[in-house]
């Protein structure tokens, strides 16, 4: 940081904090309200005895008898066919059935009530764990989000700066160009790049070009300064908020080839190529459940969740995590999705792969070719899961290739990896499209059969400007 350049902590950051440390004390809260149930209580069992008393024993010529002077054989009786249930179910074994006949002139009325009562306790019981268990989710929701938040607030403290020199420089070449400046903050991120945000709008009825104002801050700060692009391609009248940072030194291009189960149209296999916040680029694959249809629903569902999250600005591991919660919670049924996710900075040319269930991803150089893999679950199986992170250093002209798991089914067991391997080293295709239907072709010319899962290869070049 140059001379006259200050770190200072905004109001805000300050907010961000405090609004963190009440989320994380609302999960602790949600945590210890309730324990999950796995067997009923003494109150719950003598709720049972009372249902069963008032159904049966009231009526019976030896109710005195059986609930006074043999109360507590009664009682141990009663617990003996709730054991019995809880172990073999509405059929009770052959000695506890003979007990009870002997013991009891209403027998099977007896065991009838009886079982009513524990079903609909036991029902209650599940019910309550259910919602222990849907608490649990929303508190890992919370925490996962106030975990969000005290990164955020954490890269707000580091990167704001005031250069009252520098921010005088904007303001006048901007009031050259015709626009009357409302504010200007300067922010730099951990790399040492620069992101300027300028709130201003035109003085006279003559509308300013994005690119004029760009090319005028970067002349003005001596670095190249990009559009964030989410800028409107002119100036008005109305005050606009004008967002721009240091342009990257790489780029990428992708391709996609992909087919459906058995030939099959609709595929069970989503993507996405996203331009996210600090100069970075996210390419998501996602594998749901299963072939068609419902597989299909299920894994764009993650990937809409996964763009909508990543774009905000939420880390990455975090929002996998917010979307395993969300998958998870309040479902009967398991159904999962891999996550195969891909993190380009374009600035330092590393790229971070974080996978959750996800296939192999092989990364191709210029001399060789390398495997990476992963043996966590997918997301919605569990609450919590753990993901694999790994991050690797790309030069020019290296591809990154990423799979589902039809690609490597569709090969020999325990030779999968080696001949994918094969087929990425012998080709000198640099077209990520042309790269990526070549692979599938091959795939499909060594099995010889229509595809016998969903079926998609993903490439990504990246290359020095």
């Amino acid at each position: 940081m140059s001379d006259g350049q200050v770190l200072h902590t905004s109001p805000y950051v300050v907010q961000i904090e405090k609004i963190s440390e009440s989320l994380k004390r609302l999960s602790q809260i949600f945590i210890g309200l309730e324990e999950k149930k796995k067997c009923f209580t003494n109150e719950e069992i003598d709720s049972i005895f009372e249902h069963v008393k008032e159904k049966v024993c009231k009526k019976c010529e030896k109710c005195d008898w059986c609930l006074n002077e043999n109360i507590v054989h009664t009682c141990q009786m009663e617990y003996e066919i709730l054991s019995a249930i809880d172990r073999y179910g509405n059929e009770l074994n052959t000695e506890t059935k003979r007990n009870l006949q002997a013991k009891c002139i209403r027998a099977p009325r007896f065991l009838r009530e009886t079982l009513e009562a524990f079903h609909e306790a036991r029902q209650n019981m599940m019910w309550t764990n259910r919602m222990v268990q849907s608490r649990e989710g929303c508190a890992a929701q919370m925490n996962t989000f106030a975990d969000m938040l005290r990164v955020t607030a954490k890269e707000l403290e580091d990167s704001i700066f005031t250069d009252e020199r520098m921010e005088k420089r904007i303001m006048d070449s901007l009031r050259k160009l015709g626009l009357r400046v409302l504010s200007i903050n300067l922010l730099i991120n951990k790399d040492g790049k620069y992101e300027i945000q300028v709130i201003a709008r035109a003085m006279k009825k003559e509308c300013v070009m994005m690119k004029e104002i760009i090319r005028a801050i970067s002349e003005t700060i001596g670095r190249k300064i990009v559009s964030d692009g989410t800028n409107n391609q002119i100036v008005g009248r109305e005050y606009t908020t004008i967002v721009c940072m240091e342009g990257p030194v790489f780029y990428t291009l992708q391709g996609i080839a992909k087919i459906g189960k058995g030939c099959n149209r609709i595929s069970g296999d989503n993507f996405t190529m996203m331009e996210l916040p600090g100069g970075k680029q996210g390419v998501a694959l996602s594998d749901g459940m299963g072939s068609g249809e419902i597989a299909c629903r299920e894994s764009t569902l993650v990937i809409e969740l996964l763009e909508e999250l990543l774009e905000a600005g939420f880390p990455e591991k975090m929002a996998i995590q917010m979307i395993n919660a969300t998958l998870v919670m309040g479902r009967e049924e398991i159904r999962f999705s891999t996550v195969d996710l891909s993190v380009f900075d374009l600035y330092t040319g590393k790229c971070e792969l974080i996978k959750a269930g996800a296939s192999s991803t092989f990364i191709k150089k210029k001399d060789k070719v390398e495997l990476l893999t992963s043996s966590r679950l997918p997301i919605g199986v569990l609450h919590t899961i753990e993901l694999d992170s790994i991050v690797r250093q790309l030069e020019d002209g290296d591809f990154v290739i990423m799979v589902t798991d039809g690609i490597m089914d569709a090969l020999p067991v325990g030779e999968q990896e080696i001949i994918l391997e094969t087929i990425i080293q012998g080709t000198n295709i640099n077209n990520p499209k042309d790269l990526a239907h070549h692979i599938l072709e091959q795939i499909l010319n060594w099995n010889e059969k229509p595809p016998m899962d969903d079926m998609t290869v993903l490439v990504i070049g990246m290359w020095e400007r």
